[in-house]
């Protein structure tokens, strides 16, 4: 991937709106920065609001630069919602080679808390299920992939889980890393 479109997509992503929405958010809701409950000043409540969507912007730029590198290595992308009626899943990658069908449940750290490692473990359960209902099991590879190594708070709780409860499509074809 050239160095550009890496940046391009980068600094899309996470820098060309991240001001407009703050002050969006600020316009709209400006209890959630001020008022007699809120022990942080509103200075650093800015902050830490600017710096915490910039994370997330962070790991949705990385969806798309994975997205676009998977392109680049000769495999198919394929949409990445899924479900019917009311109820739709969201996957981080969906793509295809002439043998399988790849989904990644992408994510930048495993350090979330007790309560959000089941949530996550819970989602990636329910798109594995409505994968299956999709695509062919036999061909599916499920995957739940952690892109920062120097984190791995809850492996051992997300490898048992795989073990336990995740259908054959993830417990067979499972990698974290």
């Amino acid at each position: 991937m050239e160095y550009k479109l890496f940046r391009d997509i980068l600094n899309k992503q996470i820098f060309e709106s991240s001001k407009r929405d703050l002050l969006e958010k600020i316009a709209k809701y400006p209890e959630r920065y001020i008022g007699l409950f809120r022990p942080t000043k509103p200075k650093a409540k800015l902050f830490q609001n600017l710096l915490q969507s910039n994370e997330i912007r962070f790991g949705d730029a990385l969806e798309i630069l994975f997205q676009k590198y998977f392109a680049l290595l000769g495999f198919d992308n394929l949409p990445k919602r899924i479900g019917t009626g009311k109820e739709y899943l969201d996957l981080d990658q969906l793509f295809k080679d002439e043998k399988y069908i790849y989904f990644i449940e992408q994510k930048v750290r495993d350090d979330h808390d007790s309560t959000k490692k089941r949530g996550q473990f819970a989602n990636f359960e329910k798109k594995i299920i409505a994968l299956i209902h999709e695509y062919d099991e036999s061909k599916l590879k499920c995957f739940m992939y952690f892109i920062d190594p120097s984190l791995t708070k809850n492996k051992n709780y997300y490898t048992n889980s795989i073990r336990c409860g995740v259908p054959s499509a993830g417990r067979n074809h499972y990698h974290y890393d």
